[in-house]
Protein backbone atom coordinates (compact mmCIF):
# COMPACT_ATOMS: atom_id res chain seq x y z
CA UNK A 1 0.00 0.00 0.00
CA UNK A 2 1.65 3.40 -1.07
CA UNK A 3 2.28 5.46 1.63
CA UNK A 4 -0.07 8.76 2.04
CA UNK A 5 1.27 12.04 0.90
CA UNK A 6 1.55 14.84 3.59
CA UNK A 7 0.22 17.57 2.54
CA UNK A 8 1.44 19.85 4.98
CA UNK A 9 5.04 18.37 4.31
CA UNK A 10 4.30 18.67 0.55
CA UNK A 11 3.35 22.50 1.13
CA UNK A 12 6.44 22.96 3.33
CA UNK A 13 9.19 21.92 0.43
CA UNK A 14 7.19 23.62 -2.49
CA UNK A 15 7.66 27.12 -0.30
CA UNK A 16 11.13 26.07 0.53
CA UNK A 17 11.87 25.53 -3.22
CA UNK A 18 10.18 28.60 -4.46
CA UNK A 19 12.16 31.00 -1.60
CA UNK A 20 15.44 29.32 -2.52
CA UNK A 21 14.79 30.24 -6.33
CA UNK A 22 13.25 33.70 -5.61
CA UNK A 23 16.41 33.91 -3.50
CA UNK A 24 18.88 32.91 -6.72
CA UNK A 25 17.15 35.51 -9.12
CA UNK A 26 16.66 38.67 -6.67
CA UNK A 27 20.53 38.21 -5.70
CA UNK A 28 19.60 37.06 -1.67
CA UNK A 29 16.21 38.87 -1.41
CA UNK A 30 13.31 36.53 0.32
CA UNK A 31 9.77 36.89 -0.63
CA UNK A 32 9.35 38.75 2.82
CA UNK A 33 12.27 41.20 1.94
CA UNK A 34 10.59 41.91 -1.70
CA UNK A 35 7.83 42.71 0.19
CA UNK A 36 9.11 45.10 2.40
CA UNK A 37 11.33 46.38 0.17
CA UNK A 38 8.35 47.55 -1.97
CA UNK A 39 6.44 48.34 0.86
CA UNK A 40 9.01 50.78 2.18
CA UNK A 41 9.43 48.95 4.99
CA UNK A 42 12.49 47.95 7.04
CA UNK A 43 15.07 45.08 6.29
CA UNK A 44 13.38 42.31 7.77
CA UNK A 45 16.55 40.14 8.11
CA UNK A 46 20.25 40.68 9.87
CA UNK A 47 22.53 41.22 8.43
CA UNK A 48 20.81 43.69 5.95
CA UNK A 49 20.38 41.22 2.89
CA UNK A 50 19.99 44.65 0.50
CA UNK A 51 23.74 45.33 0.87
CA UNK A 52 23.97 41.60 -0.01
CA UNK A 53 23.03 42.17 -3.09
CA UNK A 54 25.28 45.41 -4.40
CA UNK A 55 27.84 41.75 -3.92
CA UNK A 56 26.55 39.24 -5.60
CA UNK A 57 24.28 40.97 -8.42
CA UNK A 58 26.70 42.66 -11.24
CA UNK A 59 23.42 45.26 -11.98
CA UNK A 60 24.00 46.42 -8.27
CA UNK A 61 27.69 45.69 -8.02
CA UNK A 62 28.45 49.17 -9.59
CA UNK A 63 25.89 50.75 -7.71
CA UNK A 64 26.85 52.39 -3.87
CA UNK A 65 25.26 50.87 -1.06
CA UNK A 66 23.91 54.16 -0.06
CA UNK A 67 24.70 57.47 -0.61
CA UNK A 68 24.59 60.49 2.24
CA UNK A 69 21.33 62.41 2.13
CA UNK A 70 22.80 66.03 1.71
CA UNK A 71 24.25 64.60 -1.55
CA UNK A 72 20.41 63.16 -2.97
CA UNK A 73 19.13 66.70 -2.50
CA UNK A 74 17.75 67.83 -6.37
CA UNK A 75 19.13 71.37 -6.48
CA UNK A 76 22.62 70.21 -5.99
CA UNK A 77 23.20 67.78 -8.60
CA UNK A 78 19.76 68.75 -11.03
CA UNK A 79 19.95 64.71 -11.63
CA UNK A 80 22.11 65.86 -14.58
CA UNK A 81 25.35 63.05 -13.98
CA UNK A 82 22.29 60.77 -14.38
CA UNK A 83 20.43 61.65 -17.51
CA UNK A 84 24.01 61.92 -19.16
CA UNK A 85 24.21 57.90 -18.58
CA UNK A 86 20.48 57.89 -19.57
CA UNK A 87 21.13 59.29 -22.84
CA UNK A 88 24.19 57.22 -23.51
CA UNK A 89 22.10 54.12 -22.78
CA UNK A 90 19.74 55.54 -25.52
CA UNK A 91 22.27 56.12 -27.44
CA UNK A 92 23.71 52.06 -27.46
CA UNK A 93 19.90 50.47 -27.94
CA UNK A 94 19.19 52.83 -30.80
CA UNK A 95 21.96 52.91 -32.13
CA UNK A 96 23.04 48.59 -32.50
CA UNK A 97 19.38 48.60 -33.97
CA UNK A 98 20.21 51.32 -37.02
CA UNK A 99 23.33 49.85 -37.34
CA UNK A 100 21.27 46.41 -39.09
CA UNK A 101 19.72 48.83 -41.78
CA UNK A 102 22.54 51.07 -42.40
CA UNK A 103 25.07 50.99 -45.41
CA UNK A 104 28.39 52.72 -44.84
CA UNK A 105 28.82 53.40 -48.55
CA UNK A 106 27.73 56.23 -50.59
CA UNK A 107 26.17 54.62 -52.79
CA UNK A 108 23.93 53.37 -50.50
CA UNK A 109 23.91 55.62 -47.18
CA UNK A 110 21.25 58.32 -48.48
CA UNK A 111 18.69 55.12 -49.29
CA UNK A 112 19.66 53.15 -46.35
CA UNK A 113 18.31 55.80 -44.55
CA UNK A 114 15.11 56.82 -46.55
CA UNK A 115 14.49 52.76 -46.17
CA UNK A 116 14.68 53.05 -42.83
CA UNK A 117 12.55 55.75 -42.48
CA UNK A 118 9.76 54.38 -44.94
CA UNK A 119 9.88 50.93 -44.71
CA UNK A 120 11.48 49.70 -41.25
CA UNK A 121 8.35 49.82 -38.55
CA UNK A 122 9.05 52.26 -36.32
CA UNK A 123 12.36 53.12 -37.96
CA UNK A 124 11.55 57.00 -37.94
CA UNK A 125 10.60 57.30 -34.56
CA UNK A 126 14.25 54.87 -33.77
CA UNK A 127 16.15 57.38 -35.76
CA UNK A 128 14.63 60.55 -34.30
CA UNK A 129 14.96 59.23 -30.80
CA UNK A 130 19.28 58.41 -31.52
CA UNK A 131 19.81 61.95 -33.02
CA UNK A 132 17.50 63.71 -30.00
CA UNK A 133 18.98 61.40 -27.54
CA UNK A 134 22.76 62.49 -29.10
CA UNK A 135 21.81 66.06 -28.64
CA UNK A 136 20.41 65.84 -25.24
CA UNK A 137 23.91 63.69 -24.21
CA UNK A 138 25.94 66.82 -25.40
CA UNK A 139 23.66 69.16 -23.37
CA UNK A 140 23.70 67.12 -20.23
CA UNK A 141 27.31 66.42 -20.29
CA UNK A 142 27.75 70.21 -20.50
CA UNK A 143 25.93 71.24 -17.64
CA UNK A 144 27.17 68.60 -15.72
CA UNK A 145 30.16 69.41 -15.60
CA UNK A 146 28.92 73.14 -15.21
CA UNK A 147 27.36 72.30 -12.20
CA UNK A 148 30.45 70.61 -10.97
CA UNK A 149 32.82 73.46 -11.69
CA UNK A 150 30.45 75.92 -10.37
CA UNK A 151 30.06 74.15 -6.89
CA UNK A 152 33.46 73.69 -6.85
CA UNK A 153 33.11 70.00 -6.79
CA UNK A 154 36.11 69.02 -8.41
CA UNK A 155 38.89 69.56 -5.42
CA UNK A 156 41.14 67.38 -3.54
CA UNK A 157 40.02 63.82 -3.92
CA UNK A 158 37.89 64.33 -7.06
CA UNK A 159 40.76 66.01 -8.91
CA UNK A 160 40.49 63.03 -11.33
CA UNK A 161 37.12 62.44 -11.73
CA UNK A 162 37.13 65.85 -12.86
CA UNK A 163 39.87 65.06 -15.84
CA UNK A 164 37.42 62.34 -16.82
CA UNK A 165 35.03 64.19 -17.30
CA UNK A 166 36.49 66.63 -19.80
CA UNK A 167 37.66 63.49 -21.82
CA UNK A 168 33.71 62.24 -21.74
CA UNK A 169 32.98 65.68 -22.53
CA UNK A 170 35.28 65.63 -25.78
CA UNK A 171 34.11 61.69 -26.40
CA UNK A 172 30.66 63.16 -26.51
CA UNK A 173 31.27 66.01 -29.12
CA UNK A 174 33.37 63.64 -31.32
CA UNK A 175 30.84 60.75 -31.09
CA UNK A 176 28.37 63.32 -32.25
CA UNK A 177 30.27 64.76 -34.86
CA UNK A 178 31.57 61.77 -36.08
CA UNK A 179 27.87 60.32 -36.60
CA UNK A 180 26.35 63.76 -37.99
CA UNK A 181 28.59 62.90 -41.70
CA UNK A 182 26.19 59.07 -42.00
CA UNK A 183 23.02 60.37 -43.43
CA UNK A 184 25.08 61.30 -46.01
CA UNK A 185 23.04 64.54 -47.14
CA UNK A 186 24.37 67.47 -48.57
CA UNK A 187 24.40 69.69 -44.99
CA UNK A 188 25.78 67.08 -43.21
CA UNK A 189 28.48 66.33 -45.99
CA UNK A 190 29.51 70.15 -45.88
CA UNK A 191 29.33 70.60 -42.73
CA UNK A 192 32.22 67.32 -42.04
CA UNK A 193 33.86 69.10 -45.34
CA UNK A 194 34.38 72.07 -43.23
CA UNK A 195 35.06 70.61 -40.29
CA UNK A 196 37.63 67.98 -41.31
CA UNK A 197 39.51 70.36 -43.18
CA UNK A 198 40.39 72.63 -40.34
CA UNK A 199 42.67 69.62 -39.78
CA UNK A 200 44.77 70.56 -42.21
CA UNK A 201 45.32 74.17 -40.67
CA UNK A 202 46.99 71.84 -37.58
CA UNK A 203 50.95 72.67 -37.77
CA UNK A 204 53.51 69.76 -38.10
CA UNK A 205 51.22 67.41 -39.37
CA UNK A 206 47.79 69.15 -40.51
CA UNK A 207 47.84 67.35 -44.02
CA UNK A 208 48.42 63.67 -42.58
CA UNK A 209 45.95 64.15 -40.06
CA UNK A 210 43.39 65.88 -42.80
CA UNK A 211 44.27 63.23 -45.02
CA UNK A 212 43.59 60.14 -42.24
CA UNK A 213 40.40 61.67 -41.59
CA UNK A 214 38.72 61.78 -45.04
CA UNK A 215 40.62 58.98 -46.38
CA UNK A 216 41.51 60.90 -49.39
CA UNK A 217 41.78 64.38 -50.56
CA UNK A 218 38.09 64.97 -50.62
CA UNK A 219 35.43 63.11 -48.54
CA UNK A 220 34.47 59.31 -50.32
CA UNK A 221 33.91 56.06 -49.71
CA UNK A 222 36.75 56.01 -47.15
CA UNK A 223 35.76 58.81 -45.41
CA UNK A 224 32.47 57.57 -44.54
CA UNK A 225 33.37 54.42 -43.77
CA UNK A 226 36.13 55.82 -40.96
CA UNK A 227 33.69 58.09 -39.48
CA UNK A 228 30.82 55.08 -39.62
CA UNK A 229 33.66 53.03 -37.31
CA UNK A 230 34.70 56.33 -35.25
CA UNK A 231 31.00 56.09 -34.76
CA UNK A 232 30.19 52.76 -33.98
CA UNK A 233 32.96 51.11 -32.58
CA UNK A 234 36.34 53.16 -31.05
CA UNK A 235 34.36 56.29 -29.45
CA UNK A 236 31.74 54.13 -28.03
CA UNK A 237 34.82 51.89 -26.51
CA UNK A 238 36.37 55.02 -25.51
CA UNK A 239 33.24 56.22 -23.82
CA UNK A 240 32.21 53.18 -22.22
CA UNK A 241 36.06 53.03 -20.71
CA UNK A 242 36.26 56.41 -19.43
CA UNK A 243 32.44 55.98 -18.17
CA UNK A 244 33.60 53.16 -15.85
CA UNK A 245 36.57 54.69 -14.73
CA UNK A 246 34.34 58.08 -13.96
CA UNK A 247 31.83 56.18 -12.55
CA UNK A 248 33.66 54.20 -10.37
CA UNK A 249 35.74 57.35 -8.61
CA UNK A 250 32.23 58.37 -8.01
CA UNK A 251 30.46 55.36 -6.53
CA UNK A 252 33.55 53.88 -4.98
CA UNK A 253 35.44 56.42 -3.39
CA UNK A 254 34.04 59.45 -2.66
CA UNK A 255 30.71 59.86 -3.79
CA UNK A 256 28.74 62.70 -5.04
CA UNK A 257 29.98 65.61 -2.99
CA UNK A 258 27.70 66.88 -0.62
CA UNK A 259 26.53 70.88 -0.88
CA UNK A 260 29.40 72.76 0.48
CA UNK A 261 27.09 75.03 2.83
CA UNK A 262 27.10 71.27 5.05
CA UNK A 263 31.11 71.41 4.96
CA UNK A 264 32.04 74.69 5.07
CA UNK A 265 29.10 77.00 7.27
CA UNK A 266 29.05 76.78 10.75
CA UNK A 267 25.61 75.14 10.84
CA UNK A 268 24.21 73.70 13.97
CA UNK A 269 25.25 69.87 14.35
CA UNK A 270 22.27 68.19 13.86
CA UNK A 271 21.37 69.54 10.46
CA UNK A 272 25.03 68.46 9.57
CA UNK A 273 24.46 64.63 10.84
CA UNK A 274 20.94 64.78 9.16
CA UNK A 275 22.64 65.68 6.17
CA UNK A 276 25.60 62.90 6.39
CA UNK A 277 22.80 60.60 7.05
CA UNK A 278 22.95 57.64 5.14
CA UNK A 279 20.46 56.87 2.31
CA UNK A 280 20.21 53.62 1.13
CA UNK A 281 20.39 52.69 -2.35
CA UNK A 282 17.07 50.04 -1.96
CA UNK A 283 14.65 51.09 -2.71
CA UNK A 284 14.63 54.47 -2.56
CA UNK A 285 17.14 55.65 -4.73
CA UNK A 286 16.28 52.64 -6.75
CA UNK A 287 12.88 53.49 -7.40
CA UNK A 288 13.60 57.46 -7.89
CA UNK A 289 16.02 56.13 -10.64
CA UNK A 290 13.47 53.77 -12.15
CA UNK A 291 10.96 57.04 -12.17
CA UNK A 292 13.63 59.23 -14.20
CA UNK A 293 14.22 56.36 -16.62
CA UNK A 294 10.40 56.29 -16.91
CA UNK A 295 9.82 59.99 -17.44
CA UNK A 296 13.01 60.29 -19.63
CA UNK A 297 11.50 57.85 -21.90
CA UNK A 298 8.42 59.13 -22.31
CA UNK A 299 9.48 62.70 -22.50
CA UNK A 300 11.70 61.78 -25.92
CA UNK A 301 9.06 59.76 -27.10
CA UNK A 302 6.88 62.69 -26.75
CA UNK A 303 9.07 64.62 -28.26
CA UNK A 304 9.67 62.67 -31.12
CA UNK A 305 6.27 61.46 -31.85
CA UNK A 306 4.96 64.94 -32.08
CA UNK A 307 7.67 68.25 -31.94
CA UNK A 308 10.91 66.72 -32.87
CA UNK A 309 12.05 65.21 -36.55
CA UNK A 310 15.71 64.45 -37.37
CA UNK A 311 16.61 66.15 -40.15
CA UNK A 312 17.12 64.79 -43.59
CA UNK A 313 18.60 67.11 -46.74
CA UNK A 314 19.02 66.34 -50.42
CA UNK A 315 21.53 63.61 -51.06
CA UNK A 316 25.42 64.77 -50.61
CA UNK A 317 26.48 66.70 -53.77
CA UNK A 318 30.40 67.04 -53.90
CA UNK A 319 29.99 69.50 -56.72
CA UNK A 320 27.55 72.06 -55.02
CA UNK A 321 27.82 73.69 -51.83
CA UNK A 322 24.85 75.06 -50.01
CA UNK A 323 24.00 78.44 -49.00
CA UNK A 324 24.69 78.86 -45.34
CA UNK A 325 26.37 75.96 -44.77
CA UNK A 326 26.55 75.21 -40.55
CA UNK A 327 28.47 73.55 -37.98
CA UNK A 328 26.42 71.15 -35.93
CA UNK A 329 24.84 73.57 -33.28
CA UNK A 330 27.47 72.30 -30.47
CA UNK A 331 30.04 73.59 -32.53
CA UNK A 332 28.98 76.94 -33.52
CA UNK A 333 31.27 78.43 -31.28
CA UNK A 334 34.05 77.49 -32.62
CA UNK A 335 32.72 77.86 -36.29
CA UNK A 336 32.27 81.95 -34.39
CA UNK A 337 36.09 81.85 -33.62
CA UNK A 338 37.04 81.09 -37.25
CA UNK A 339 34.93 84.17 -38.28
CA UNK A 340 37.28 86.47 -36.05
CA UNK A 341 40.83 85.31 -37.34
CA UNK A 342 43.53 82.89 -38.84
CA UNK A 343 41.76 79.52 -39.05
CA UNK A 344 45.17 78.05 -37.10
CA UNK A 345 44.83 79.98 -34.22
CA UNK A 346 41.10 80.26 -33.77
CA UNK A 347 40.50 76.81 -34.89
CA UNK A 348 43.46 74.80 -33.46
CA UNK A 349 45.62 76.45 -31.07
CA UNK A 350 42.90 78.10 -29.31
CA UNK A 351 40.58 75.45 -28.69
CA UNK A 352 43.51 73.18 -27.54
CA UNK A 353 44.51 75.81 -24.99
CA UNK A 354 40.71 76.01 -24.21
CA UNK A 355 40.51 72.31 -23.51
CA UNK A 356 44.06 72.30 -21.57
CA UNK A 357 42.82 75.32 -19.09
CA UNK A 358 39.44 73.05 -17.98
CA UNK A 359 41.87 69.60 -17.86
CA UNK A 360 43.71 72.06 -15.82
CA UNK A 361 41.28 73.85 -13.41
CA UNK A 362 41.70 71.37 -10.29
CA UNK A 363 45.80 72.29 -10.34
CA UNK A 364 45.04 75.92 -11.15
CA UNK A 365 42.43 76.70 -8.63
CA UNK A 366 44.27 76.25 -5.22
CA UNK A 367 41.32 78.11 -3.23
CA UNK A 368 40.00 75.33 -0.75
CA UNK A 369 36.33 76.65 -0.38
CA UNK A 370 34.10 75.76 -2.51
CA UNK A 371 31.20 78.09 -2.00
CA UNK A 372 30.47 80.30 -4.46
CA UNK A 373 30.44 83.68 -2.43
CA UNK A 374 34.20 82.39 -1.20
CA UNK A 375 35.52 81.49 -4.98
CA UNK A 376 33.69 84.65 -6.73
CA UNK A 377 37.06 84.94 -9.01
CA UNK A 378 36.83 81.26 -10.36
CA UNK A 379 32.83 81.48 -10.34
CA UNK A 380 32.89 85.09 -12.24
CA UNK A 381 35.51 83.42 -15.06
CA UNK A 382 33.10 80.37 -15.01
CA UNK A 383 30.44 82.29 -15.91
CA UNK A 384 32.05 84.84 -18.09
CA UNK A 385 33.23 81.67 -19.99
CA UNK A 386 29.51 80.42 -20.10
CA UNK A 387 28.72 83.70 -21.97
CA UNK A 388 31.52 83.65 -24.54
CA UNK A 389 30.49 80.51 -25.66
CA UNK A 390 26.74 81.50 -26.31
CA UNK A 391 27.95 84.77 -27.85
CA UNK A 392 30.45 82.74 -29.85
CA UNK A 393 27.47 80.05 -30.67
CA UNK A 394 25.62 83.61 -31.95
CA UNK A 395 28.26 84.45 -34.16
CA UNK A 396 28.67 81.27 -35.60
CA UNK A 397 25.39 81.34 -37.13
CA UNK A 398 25.46 81.59 -40.82
CA UNK A 399 23.88 85.12 -41.07
CA UNK A 400 26.06 86.26 -38.99
CA UNK A 401 29.17 88.55 -40.43
CA UNK A 402 28.94 86.70 -43.62
CA UNK A 403 27.47 89.30 -46.64
CA UNK A 404 25.23 87.75 -48.78
CA UNK A 405 23.47 89.43 -51.97
CA UNK A 406 20.54 90.87 -50.79
CA UNK A 407 18.54 89.09 -53.46
CA UNK A 408 20.07 85.76 -52.68
CA UNK A 409 19.49 86.29 -48.80
CA UNK A 410 15.99 87.28 -49.34
CA UNK A 411 15.04 83.68 -51.73
CA UNK A 412 17.15 81.68 -49.56
CA UNK A 413 15.12 83.13 -46.31
CA UNK A 414 12.12 81.98 -47.98
CA UNK A 415 13.04 78.60 -49.52
CA UNK A 416 16.68 77.65 -48.07
CA UNK A 417 18.75 75.10 -50.36
CA UNK A 418 18.09 72.60 -47.64
CA UNK A 419 15.46 72.54 -45.18
CA UNK A 420 11.32 73.39 -45.36
CA UNK A 421 11.19 77.35 -45.12
CA UNK A 422 7.95 78.98 -45.84
CA UNK A 423 7.72 78.89 -49.10
CA UNK A 424 7.75 74.91 -49.10
CA UNK A 425 5.46 74.87 -45.76
CA UNK A 426 2.60 76.20 -48.06
CA UNK A 427 0.11 73.75 -48.08
CA UNK A 428 -0.30 72.15 -52.21
CA UNK A 429 -3.67 73.75 -52.39
CA UNK A 430 -2.99 76.99 -52.13
CA UNK A 431 -0.53 77.09 -54.42
CA UNK A 432 -2.54 78.66 -57.38
CA UNK A 433 -0.22 78.96 -60.61
CA UNK A 434 -0.41 82.91 -61.71
CA UNK A 435 2.39 85.11 -62.14
CA UNK A 436 2.36 87.68 -58.79
CA UNK A 437 4.66 91.41 -58.85
CA UNK A 438 5.57 92.50 -56.19
CA UNK A 439 4.25 95.87 -55.54
CA UNK A 440 1.80 95.17 -58.33
CA UNK A 441 -1.00 92.66 -56.95
CA UNK A 442 -1.87 93.07 -53.14
CA UNK A 443 -0.78 90.00 -51.00
CA UNK A 444 -4.41 89.95 -49.61
CA UNK A 445 -6.79 87.97 -51.41
CA UNK A 446 -4.64 86.41 -53.84
CA UNK A 447 -6.82 83.17 -54.64
CA UNK A 448 -10.58 84.60 -54.83
CA UNK A 449 -11.77 81.69 -56.13
CA UNK A 450 -10.73 79.24 -53.25
CA UNK A 451 -13.98 79.29 -50.21
CA UNK A 452 -10.94 79.91 -47.87
CA UNK A 453 -8.31 81.79 -49.99
CA UNK A 454 -5.00 81.07 -49.69
CA UNK A 455 -3.57 82.60 -46.43
CA UNK A 456 -0.93 80.99 -46.35
CA UNK A 457 0.87 81.98 -50.13
CA UNK A 458 -0.59 85.51 -49.04
CA UNK A 459 1.86 85.61 -46.22
CA UNK A 460 4.50 84.39 -47.92
CA UNK A 461 3.92 86.81 -50.73
CA UNK A 462 3.57 89.43 -48.25
CA UNK A 463 6.81 88.55 -46.38
CA UNK A 464 8.72 88.26 -49.77
CA UNK A 465 7.47 91.99 -50.77
CA UNK A 466 8.56 93.44 -47.48
CA UNK A 467 12.02 92.00 -47.96
CA UNK A 468 12.01 93.28 -51.82
CA UNK A 469 11.12 96.73 -50.52
CA UNK A 470 13.45 96.88 -47.87
CA UNK A 471 16.18 95.98 -49.31
CA UNK A 472 15.18 98.57 -52.05
CA UNK A 473 15.01 101.13 -49.67
CA UNK A 474 18.61 100.46 -48.27
CA UNK A 475 19.53 100.79 -52.00
CA UNK A 476 20.75 97.16 -52.29
CA UNK A 477 18.30 96.55 -55.00
CA UNK A 478 18.23 99.40 -57.43
CA UNK A 479 14.83 99.46 -59.91
CA UNK A 480 13.95 96.47 -58.53
CA UNK A 481 11.53 93.97 -60.43
CA UNK A 482 10.48 90.79 -58.48
CA UNK A 483 7.72 88.29 -59.22
CA UNK A 484 6.35 84.94 -57.73
CA UNK A 485 5.91 82.96 -60.77
CA UNK A 486 3.45 79.05 -59.97
CA UNK A 487 3.13 76.96 -63.27
CA UNK A 488 1.28 73.67 -63.19
CA UNK A 489 3.86 71.60 -64.33
CA UNK A 490 2.69 68.41 -64.29
CA UNK A 491 -0.25 66.09 -62.19
CA UNK A 492 0.05 66.89 -58.98
CA UNK A 493 3.36 69.28 -59.53
CA UNK A 494 3.68 72.81 -59.38
CA UNK A 495 6.98 74.98 -60.19
CA UNK A 496 7.86 77.67 -58.22
CA UNK A 497 10.05 80.43 -59.35
CA UNK A 498 10.86 83.59 -57.03
CA UNK A 499 12.61 86.17 -59.21
CA UNK A 500 14.34 89.15 -58.62
CA UNK A 501 16.03 92.04 -61.41
CA UNK A 502 17.63 95.36 -60.26
CA UNK A 503 20.37 97.06 -61.46
CA UNK A 504 23.84 96.89 -59.84
CA UNK A 505 24.35 99.76 -57.33
CA UNK A 506 27.87 100.69 -58.78
CA UNK A 507 27.87 99.22 -62.42
CA UNK A 508 23.83 99.66 -63.15
CA UNK A 509 24.35 96.64 -65.16
CA UNK A 510 21.04 94.73 -65.39
CA UNK A 511 20.88 91.70 -62.84
CA UNK A 512 18.64 88.99 -61.75
CA UNK A 513 18.41 86.11 -59.52
CA UNK A 514 16.01 83.08 -59.10
CA UNK A 515 15.63 79.64 -57.97
CA UNK A 516 13.24 76.96 -59.30
CA UNK A 517 11.48 74.87 -56.63
CA UNK A 518 9.63 72.01 -57.73
CA UNK A 519 6.68 70.97 -55.15
CA UNK A 520 4.53 68.19 -55.02
CA UNK A 521 1.44 67.10 -53.59
CA UNK A 522 2.09 64.43 -51.60
CA UNK A 523 5.65 66.13 -50.73
CA UNK A 524 3.96 66.35 -46.61
CA UNK A 525 4.09 62.45 -46.57
CA UNK A 526 7.64 62.84 -47.04
CA UNK A 527 9.10 64.60 -44.87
Amino acid sequence: MLKSLNFAEFRQKARQAIEQRVRIITAGLSIAELRALLRGEPPTEKPNPRYRVHVTSFLFHIRPKFYMRGSTIFTHTFRLGFFTMFFFVVELMTGLILMIYYTPSPSEAYGSILNLMSNVPYGKLLRDLHRLGAEGMVIFTALHMLRTYLTGSYKKERSFTWLTGVVLLLVTLFLSFSGYLLPWDQLAYWAVTIGTSMADAAPLFGKELNLLLRGAPDIGAGGLLRFYLLHVILLPLLAIWMISIHYYKVAREHGISLPAKFEEDDLPKDVVKEAKRRVDYLPDLFTHELFLTSLGLFVLVVLTAFFYSAPLENIANPQQTPLDTKAPWYFWWLQGMLKLGDKTLMGIILPTLIFGLLFAVPYIDRNPYRQAYKRPIAVALGLLATLAILTLSYMGLPEYGIETPAAARIIQDLAPEEGLGELRAVPFEQLRPGFYQVNVDEPANLCPELDFGCPDLEAVFAEFSERVNRAAEAGQLPDVEAVLVIEEWQADLVKVTPRIVWSDPETGVQKSYERHIFLHRDRDRDE
